[in-house]
């Protein structure tokens, strides 16, 4: 028992040593935030374990030269003095504060290895924190205004960008809500659809609504919004025509085909008999039956009702400010109605399992001209969405 737990011991001083070696490694590399945290997750397992002692020195080590370093960095940039320089100095604040919040609750830590307590120097970085901050929401609110300030539509969607990165930091900041439905209004693609009938017959008022309805398109672009109605207030820059061009509707027809169907079918049963006539028997007295087949037939006549109407035109899409066009696609659509049923004269069992599928239709009213054009239009609308999706502004 004592050789295991000598071996245990060995095993876990190992993998400390390796952990140890990590962290060196990190500092070695300048990495000290690695190292600060390998170290605390050992220590706070328990910072009076043997093994874990030398990863005192390593977080005395590396919290030293990370503050080093971030104090040193932050001096530079206040120098520098840019916006960008202002983000960075309150992130880096926030490590400053972040590391030290990280070690506290472990102090104090005594290491054997030095033979004293390990020196971790706190600041005070509340007053830095609160003056950083506000220098870097100032940074951002000014870098909104001069995005802004540019009047084009992808400054103002960097603007809304800048602004909502400013409400993380400082909610309800100055008038930033209002500033963010302005930037995003004024960065926003309005697009105006027109639809538009050269066909000479007549589309129906409920598809029309259903091709303009653009809430049950799904498109959903922050950027873009698509208007069947123009609304006061609102600059539309781009248009999209949806041109019906042809429509064209079949006559109603109505066709029968005939056909003769054969089978050999099942009919019955036969005892078999010797040649003098008599019943032959099996093994338990039991007569032997012979199944007896039969050919059938039956004429089968098949009404297929049928009608289609085809819808072409074309998707343009156009520059409103320089009144010109810049693409057009191809939309058409084509829609059957079709119905089959079937009568019959002769023998069922002659009839195909198509042929019983059909006997149980019946004729169906043909659907007129409007309910044609409609169910067509679905398809149109699908093909449109298609068209939008695939060529976003």
């Amino acid at each position: 028992m004592k050789a295991f737990y000598i071996l245990l011991f060995a095993a876990l001083f190992s993998i400390s040593c390796n952990s140890v070696k990590r962290s060196q490694k990190f500092i070695a590399q300048g990495d000290y935030n690695q190292a600060i945290e390998l170290a605390t997750k050992k220590l706070q397992k328990d910072k009076g374990a043997k093994e874990y002692d030398p990863h005192i020195r390593v977080l005395e080590e590396a919290f030293l030269k990370a503050k080093d370093e971030d104090t040193r960095h932050i001096a530079f940039l206040k120098k520098e003095n840019s916006p960008a320089g202002a983000k960075e100095i309150y992130y880096t604040y926030l490590d400053l504060q972040a590391r030290q919040d990280l070690i506290r609750p472990l102090l104090p830590l005594y290491s054997n290895e030095m033979g004293r307590k390990a020196n971790f120097v706190f600041s005070d970085y509340s007053s830095d924190l609160v003056a950083s901050k506000d220098a870097y929401v100032k940074s951002l609110y000014q870098e909104a205004l001069v995005y802004m300030q540019r009047n084009t539509k992808k400054d103002f969607r960097s603007a809304f960008n800048v602004l909502c990165e400013l409400d993380e930091v400082q909610p309800n900041y100055r008038d930033v809500s209002q500033l963010r439905e302005d930037a995003h209004f004024r960065g926003t693609d309005f697009v105006f659809v027109t639809l538009n009938n050269h066909t000479g017959q007549f589309i129906p008022y409920r598809l029309e609504q259903d091709l303009l309805n653009f809430n049950t398109y799904g498109l959903d672009d922050f950027w873009t919004e698509y208007h069947g109605q123009r609304e006061n207030g609102i600059n539309y820059d781009l248009g999209i025509d949806l041109n019906f061009q042809t429509i064209q509707i079949s006559p109603e027809r109505v066709s029968d085909r005939q056909y003769t169907r054969t089978q050999r079918v099942k009919d019955g049963y036969d005892y078999r008999r010797d040649r003098a006539g008599n019943i032959v028997r099996d093994s338990l007295g039991n007569p032997i039956k012979i199944d007896r087949f039969i050919d059938v037939s039956a004429v089968i006549t098949i009404t297929t009702q049928q009608k289609s109407v085809f819808v072409g035109g074309t998707v343009v899409y156009k520059d409103l400010n320089k009144r010109r066009q810049l693409n057009s696609f191809p939309l058409s659509s084509e829609f059957i109605f079709e119905n089959s049923f079937a009568k019959y004269r002769g023998d069922e069992r002659a009839l195909t399992a198509e042929d019983r599928r059909l006997l149980s239709n019946y004729f169906l009213p043909f659907p007129n001209n409007e309910q044609m054009v409609f169910d067509a239009g679905q398809d149109i609308k699908e093909r449109f969405k298609e068209i939008l999706r695939d060529n976003s502004f």
